[in-house]
């Protein structure tokens, strides 16, 4: 009894840690994002969560270790993402390549800051840690090319470089962080279906363009 209640206050005192730092990197990739990495300090970061720097301190060493943490959260994301599609061995490529492009745009969706953040602030990253990230984006790369060596070999897609192709398709998707904007004229869904479209001519495989599609790139 004793042991199951220190692992539920354990389980919960990490749970609380996580909201915590989850809360920090939130309001510290808005304000990276508006006033840029340099120009903002850990005090407008306390002052934007209403709290004091000595519990930021709490919970990041300091400003560059936030920096690291908020750039390396989207190819941490897509990662997963990637490693959920390849559960499974039934799924023909092009489902996986399809699955893969929705949750990786969704992931972009949910944290645009982050990887707007990483592409223009990568700069002020420390050596190490800016490597570390390009090795993580290298795997998702080569988990990608992985997919489509797959579809290749089953007829279903038409490359030359699966590595390539994957850099291409990994270029797409990241382009839509740079200028998606949630009022803009394009819903989620529109930008999802169109690169999905992109990144499948990309590979050889036609996809339709429905009505509402058409409509929308003539308004």
């Amino acid at each position: 009894m004793s042991v199951a209640v220190n692992i539920t206050q354990s389980s919960l005192k990490h749970e609380v840690t996580d909201f915590k730092r989850r809360r920090i990197r939130e309001e510290a990739s808005h304000l990276f994002f508006e006033l840029g990495y340099e120009g903002t300090t850990l005090d407008a970061i306390a002052q934007r969560l209403e709290v004091t720097k000595p519990f930021i301190y709490t919970h990041y060493a300091n400003k560059a270790e936030l920096l690291y943490d908020i750039c390396q959260t989207g190819i941490l994301q897509s990662l997963a993402a990637i490693e959920q599609v390849q559960v499974g061995n039934d799924d023909c490529a092009t489902d996986r390549l399809s699955r893969l492009v929705e949750s990786v745009l969704d992931i972009i969706f949910e944290f645009q800051n982050f990887i707007v953040v990483y592409e223009r602030e990568e700069k002020n990253l420390d050596s190490a840690q800016a490597r570390e990230i390009r090795e993580y984006r290298s795997l998702f790369d080569h988990k990608l090319a992985a997919i489509l060596d797959q579809g290749q070999s089953a007829g279903e897609f038409k490359i030359v470089d699966a590595l390539l192709t994957a850099n291409t398709i990994g270029g797409i998707m990241t382009w839509v962080a740079l200028w998606y904007r949630p009022e803009g004229k394009r819903t989620r869904h529109q930008i999802i279906a169109h690169t999905l479209r992109m990144v499948m001519s990309v590979v050889g495989v036609s996809v339709p363009w429905p009505s509402d599609s058409i409509e929308a790139a003539r308004q």
